[in-house]
């Protein structure tokens, strides 16, 4: 299936690594070019010349979108776009009431969650309202629907999300730009493998990943389908979406996974 996207221009923050780079690869593979964002040059350019390696077209820049000026400055350096991927969020640790987690860690949790997002939005969706097109996506989590005590700031930030997609589809209602969000549970990102491979080998469990999978079905998440989704398998999902493919699909909350949503949701 033809998704419309050859020509097409898409920003995935923190697209260096983990699921951003996991949705850089599937836009470049469907023919988007593709700009991949880090928080240095070095990193960024690493996963952009892995694209065009691969025959993709994609440039690297380097931004911080942890303040106004940081966001400006991306935006002045990358022009329009047609798809814009707020994928950049940290899911910190932390607990309620431990030293770790003051109030300034809740501010530093909403600012990098949900704020970071806002800043990329307010500066790419006029050039899309001009041109009376345009996709924008947001990358949440799964957690937003089931969280737990752990990490607390992380998930109430998080949690924000779904409704702020709601408000913005319905503040570009009829202007040719469609806003969802993609919701992820646990992710096979090098991070997960190398954390799980490592919490495996303490215990004195086989490391192959067929097995570390099953310890974290057991340990942290269960994951109906029995396979821990790979990057590329949200980057399908946001391809969908950020092409022609996606055109009626707006203010939705797509859970990628596997199941783990376990919740009746409207």
């Amino acid at each position: 299936m033809d998704l419309g996207l050859s020509g097409r221009t898409a920003l995935v923050t923190a697209s260096f690594r983990g699921t951003g780079r996991g949705i850089a690869r599937v836009l470049a593979a469907e023919g988007a070019r593709v700009i991949v964002h880090g928080f240095d040059p070095d990193s960024a350019e690493a996963v952009a010349a892995e694209l065009r390696a691969n025959g993709g077209d994609a440039r690297a820049v380097a931004g911080d979108l942890l303040s106004d000026a940081g966001a400006d400055a991306l935006a002045a350096e990358v022009g329009p776009v047609d798809v814009l991927v707020a994928n950049y969020g940290v899911a910190e640790g932390g607990s309620w009431f431990g030293a770790d987690t003051d109030e300034v860690a809740w501010f530093d949790a909403y600012n990098k969650n949900v704020v970071s997002a806002v800043r990329v939005v307010r500066r790419f969706v006029e050039p899309m309202r001009a041109a009376g097109q345009g996709r924008i996506i947001l990358v949440g989590t799964v957690g937003s629907l089931r969280p737990g005590t752990r990490q607390p700031q992380y998930y109430a930030a998080k949690g924000a999300l779904p409704a702020m997609v709601t408000s913005l589809a319905k503040e570009l209602a009829g202007t040719g730009i469609t806003v969802n969000l993609v919701s992820p549970g646990i992710i096979a990102t090098d991070e997960i493998r190398a954390r799980f491979t490592a919490r495996a080998e303490r215990l004195g469990r086989p490391t192959d990943w067929e097995s570390v999978q099953r310890l974290v079905f057991e340990e942290f998440m269960d994951v109906p389908t029995g396979r821990i989704p790979e990057p590329e398998d949200v980057g399908r999902v946001v391809a969908f979406l950020a092409g022609a493919t996606g055109a009626f699909v707006h203010g939705a909350n797509w859970r990628v996974d596997g199941g783990t949503g376990d919740a009746v949701t409207p």
